[in-house]
């Protein structure tokens, strides 16, 4: 019988016995039949001539410098999409960058999702960029969506650090089932690494990868830091043993991203956004305060996966053009986002950095 879990087109009509619940600040631990029944929140004075049951807690504010607990969840079971926004209308533009979203798998130790809120769903550079793609929209104004289905067996533990000096107020949902696992489904996994600037013209979007598992997406934010055409880099798969030489290369950034010809229509650059890929984001200088090129692209290998037996490592060249014809080894300033499924225990990550060393500026 269908799990219930990894809903398609193609499944939507099967009957299983999978569980559906949801977890937000109207139901903190996601019980059955225990949604809107707070009488305390960020909802209660508008509310105050209605009362219990009238959206009383849609928010949380988080007080700075501390670290909320989004959710918690026993299995088995799958997270199947996550909704979530940030602070007032003012606020939104700013905070993206100093939330980190975590999450833990089956009571490990280590996140293996760790990633600043903005640049997990495709926004790095804390201003908007509306995205469609099948595994995570951006939608005006500022709502983030991940469609990522997420299995566990044991238990799903989700919070979000807060590294600003004020408080933030986060909307959110986390939508699961509670069904049996299939034994070959693997965890997510999402990490964040950045170079300011790159080193040896060099960017390692991701490494020490151990288990077995699959590739499925990259997402680049790309400050350009000289001029001329800034994207001949490879990007390169190094997998199951692989050194000096990778299994996997590329034959220049925007072919990996695949678009073509450095992204220029008729001398601009075009922004685009398709199921698997995009380059959803060019921030152009403004001649006054903001100086240099920005951009951020995507790619999911949803029908393309990188399978992997037992280690991966990810990297791109920064690599453009000097005098004569001759690549220049740019020192652009890159973060990068990996998306993968694997076996556990996921590898501890390298230390995320404080918050001014990835401060976007």
């Amino acid at each position: 019988m269908f799990t219930g879990i990894n809903n398609s087109m193609a499944t939507m009509h099967l009957l299983s016995d999978a569980k559906s619940r949801s977890i937000s600040p109207e139901n903190f631990t996601g019980e059955k039949g225990r949604g809107g029944m707070a009488e305390e929140g960020t909802g209660k004075r508008p509310g105050r001539d209605l009362g219990k049951g009238w959206k009383i807690s849609p928010s949380v504010e988080m007080p700075p410098k501390t670290e909320f607990l989004l959710g918690e969840i026993e299995g088995p079971g799958a997270i199947e999409h996550i909704w979530m926004t940030f602070g007032s209308s003012a606020e939104r533009k700013t905070v993206w960058h100093d939330m980190i979203f975590r999450i833990y798998w089956d009571g490990q130790e280590y996140p293996s999702v760790e990633v600043p809120a903005g640049d997990f769903f495709l926004n790095g550079w804390n201003v908007f960029a509306p995205t469609v793609s099948l595994p995570i929209c951006a939608n005006p104004a500022s709502g983030f969506n991940s469609y990522f289905t997420m299995p566990f067996r044991k238990k799903a533990r989700l919070t979000m650090e807060n590294r600003r000096e004020e408080p933030i107020v986060i909307y959110y949902q986390i939508d699961y089932v509670l069904a049996e696992v299939d034994e070959d489904s693997a965890y997510f996994c999402a990490s964040f690494r950045r170079s300011d600037p790159t080193a040896d013209g060099i960017h390692t979007i991701v490494d020490g990868i151990r288990g077995k598992g699959q590739y499925v997406g990259t997402y680049l934010a790309w400050q350009v830091n000289n001029n001329n055409w800034w994207g001949e880099g490879e990007v390169k798969f190094y997998m199951d043993g692989d050194t000096d030489y990778p299994t996997y290369c590329g034959t220049g950034t925007e072919d990996y991203f695949c678009g073509a010809y450095n992204f220029d229509v008729q001398g601009h650059y075009m922004e685009f956004c398709t199921p698997y890929t995009g380059l959803n984001q060019v921030i152009r200088p403004d001649g006054l305060y903001s100086a240099n090129t920005r951009f951020g692209m995507y790619r999911f290998h949803i029908t393309d996966p990188l399978r992997f037996e037992k280690d991966l490592r990810v990297t791109v060249q920064d690599l453009g053009w000097r005098d004569g014809g001759r690549y220049l080894v740019q020192k652009s300033t890159i973060s990068s986002v990996a998306y993968w499924y694997q076996t556990l225990p996921t590898a501890p990550f390298p230390a995320l950095g404080t918050k001014d060393g990835i401060e976007v500026i």
